[in-house]
């Protein structure tokens, strides 16, 4: 899949030849072209400021609090991590629905190597790390370089990631003997943020410069535009896809560690649910300041998007149903108003 969706088709038609321009026309088609490409790169962030200020209307003396900005940072830190390591992997067209499973084994492997195992709390973080990092690796070699579907073959992967879990943990759940040490990194660190924002902080940077300022991130953005042409080109695309998982699988890994340090310990299937927020966000950020493509900032839009939405619901107290309606009807329109604008640009 390209990186770049195709969101303005320009059709060209035959038969009767073009009319004269008019100038008060040409102006104006100028004028809707502009618009629509403002708002294909910035509509998402307008519907991000309307729905501030709704919210900062219905709740005042709540919503628009410092306190309520940290809680929606530090919710939204785990899957901002987790999708920003997917866009990676999204811009080069492959997807890797593994993430959720990685992040519960993530956690499960570094509880059980030092509770069961008696690993400090260190030397578990690097061997989680090393074992997830060899795991993208195996994605790699099933996905570009054996040609494997990436939705079968991380589909794969997440259940055997899944039983990995369970094989270290015994599917059990576990919050006694985890060191204090290991615990700390899900405390709180500078300016009252848990250390997970900070982190989620340190890899958008980095990911972002990646992507946008060095020369391996314009090879990851060709071979999401043209994979063909980019090896033709002598771009090495197997081995960047497959360092695309490796970073994917990383994040993860990353993840889990910090949840089941915040925790003070682990439960079973600890990531499933930051599956679905990764990706919503990740293709919300595509909608967003370039259109159709994926982009580390619009992913980290995105998934602020969603994170206050789900906070704002919240506060309004509706009931559970009504969030996730609300929710989903927001996301829909949010995207579908920058794919028409982009259409019309």
């Amino acid at each position: 899949m390209a990186n770049r969706f195709n969101y303005a088709a320009a059709e060209d038609g035959g038969g009767a030849p073009p009319a004269a321009p008019s100038v008060t026309g040409g102006h104006a088609r100028t004028g809707r072209q502009r618009a629509g490409v403002f708002f294909a790169r910035y509509g998402v962030l307008l519907a991000f400021g309307a729905m501030l200020l709704v919210f900062s209307i219905l709740r005042p003396s709540t919503f628009p609090t410092v306190d309520d900005a940290k809680s929606i940072l530090v919710n939204a830190a785990p899957g901002m991590i987790v999708a920003l390591g997917l866009t990676v992997v999204l811009v080069m067209g492959d997807f890797d629905l593994s993430i959720g499973s990685m992040v519960g084994f993530a956690a499960g492997a570094a509880v059980a190597l030092m509770v069961y195992h008696g690993v400090t709390w260190q030397l578990a973080i690097v061997l989680v790390l090393l074992m997830a990092l060899g795991i993208g690796i195996v994605n790699g070699l099933l996905v570009p370089v054996f040609g494997g579907n990436s939705f079968i073959m991380t589909l794969g992967m997440a259940t055997i990631l899944t039983g990995l879990e369970y094989a270290f943990t015994g599917q059990a759940t576990v919050f006694q003997g985890v060191p204090q040490g290991y615990v700390n990194l899900g405390a709180k660190s500078m300016l009252g943020f848990s250390n997970q924002v900070w982190i989620a902080l340190g890899v958008g940077i980095v990911l972002w410069v990646v992507l946008d300022a060095t020369e391996l991130g314009r090879f990851m953005y060709a071979i999401g535009g043209n994979q063909e042409a980019a090896r033709l080109s002598g771009i090495r695309t197997r081995l960047l896809r497959t360092v695309g998982f490796m970073i994917v699988a990383a994040t993860a890994a990353m993840v889990g560690i910090l949840i089941s340090a915040a925790g003070a310990g682990y439960t079973p299937n600890a990531g499933q649910y930051l599956l679905l927020p990764a990706y919503a966000g990740a293709f919300l950020g595509a909608a967003c300041f370039r259109p159709g493509q994926f982009n580390i900032p619009g992913t980290v839009v995105g998934v602020l998007f969603l994170g206050t939405i789900g906070t704002g619901l919240t506060l309004l107290n509706l009931q559970t149903y009504l969030i996730n309606l609300v929710q989903g009807a927001i996301l829909i329109v949010a995207v579908l108003l920058s794919t028409l604008a982009a259409r019309r640009g």
